[in-house]
């Protein structure tokens, strides 16, 4: 009799639980995005005030007119500058975060992130080698992308993410973390070498590129946004519907085939869907490293492991994230700005070096 109703006592607990908590952190991802949305857009050279920044937002709802305050010219800096901007700030950071626990749960691997396994590195040569020898042109990667641009990202990186699988498991060791992450070094010091290469037999042509290689959020209006809409809205959709398939493989390849899942069909659709996610956000803003290893970690300790949980999370919050990262970027050396990924290596430098030492029982 106890046998029984141990389990019954535990089990509403066991299901309860995950269901309270995505509900919790669902309001307060969607707060956080909202926040750094009205603040992206408030703070800058011209710096609004943040009520009439909202009101004005909410004017872009059918239906909806508000009197803002604002004069024509600062409506136009809201709507045609900065929310771009932002807007884009969010997509990106979402990809990157979303790629970054995906590629975490498939690899089963806590260290993995697109910035470290070499996709952002290998989207990066393709974009480059675009630019450089197809004819993109000076301006082709820095004011409105190309459709070809994206489309070579992705290429580029499911090529990297493949060497650096490939090379990863010929250790022997296919699931060791530490493997793969010297892997993904290996990979990324080889692709960045051709990069740098292309950069010095090109430079007259793709001078401008040398900026979009250290991130940037800069935007010529809705192009880019638009461009990268598709692409996210396609890889946000397959990883969400397959983010129950990545709890059930963390429990082993053996388990998920007694559940009726195909472990290596899940993992191929899901490291493509997050490298078309990577390669659409190093095509449009450059290479932007760490998000997708801050965010998911932190969604992780402050919402719980599962996958059902992380993954929409570490979607809300790496675009919350990234919009208020580039407020920084804009506004810490005022006028002049610093790139992005230069504020995000900052903060993930040392991140790593935490999440690194939280996991050396797994790298011994």
């Amino acid at each position: 009799m106890s046998a029984r109703s141990e389990p019954g006592s535990r089990a509403p607990q066991s299901v309860a639980r995950p269901a309270g908590l995505r509900t919790r952190w669902l309001v307060i991802g969607v707060f956080a995005v909202l926040v750094a949305l009205v603040a992206g857009v408030s703070l800058g050279p011209v710096s609004l005030p943040p009520g009439s920044v909202a009101a004005e937002l909410l004017n872009l709802i059918p239906g909806v007119h508000l009197d803002s305050g604002l004069s024509e010219r600062e409506i136009a800096i809201v709507t045609e500058l900065r929310l771009p901007r932002v807007v884009l700030g969010l997509l990106v950071g979402g990809l990157l975060a979303l790629a970054g626990g995906c590629y975490q749960g498939v690899f089963r691997n806590p260290l993995a992130d697109p910035y470290l396994l070499g996709v952002a590195a290998g989207a990066g040569l393709a974009v480059t080698a675009v630019i450089a020898l197809g004819g993109a042109g000076r301006e082709g990667a820095i004011s409105g992308l190309p459709m070809t641009i994206p489309l070579a990202a992705f290429a580029g990186s499911l090529l990297a993410v493949t060497m650096t699988y490939v090379l990863g498991a010929a250790g022997g060791r296919r699931g060791s973390p530490a493997m793969l992450i010297l892997a993904g070094v290996a990979v990324s010091a080889f692709l960045s070498a051709g990069q740098t290469y292309l950069l010095q037999r090109h430079s007259d042509s793709i001078q401008p590129v040398y900026s979009w290689l250290l991130g940037r959020l800069a935007t010529a209006g809705w192009h880019d946004v638009l461009l990268v809409l598709p692409y996210a809205a396609l890889t946000t959709v397959v990883v969400l519907l397959h983010r129950r398939e990545l709890d059930v493989l963390a429990v082993g390849d053996d388990e998920a085939r007694s559940l009726g899942l195909h472990p290596q069909r899940t993992r191929y659709l899901l490291i493509a869907a997050a490298s078309l996610g990577t390669a659409a956000a190093v095509s449009a803003t450059g290479l932007i490293g760490f998000v997708g290893i801050i965010v998911p970690h932190t969604v992780r300790l402050l919402a719980g492991s599962s996958y059902r949980v992380i993954l929409p999370m570490s979607l809300l919050f790496g675009g919350a994230f990234l919009a208020l990262t580039d407020v920084v970027a804009r506004t810490a050396a005022a006028p002049s700005e610093v790139p992005i990924g230069v504020v995000t290596a900052l903060l993930g430098g040392p991140f790593f070096v935490i999440v690194l030492r939280t996991a050396r029982r797994v790298l011994t």
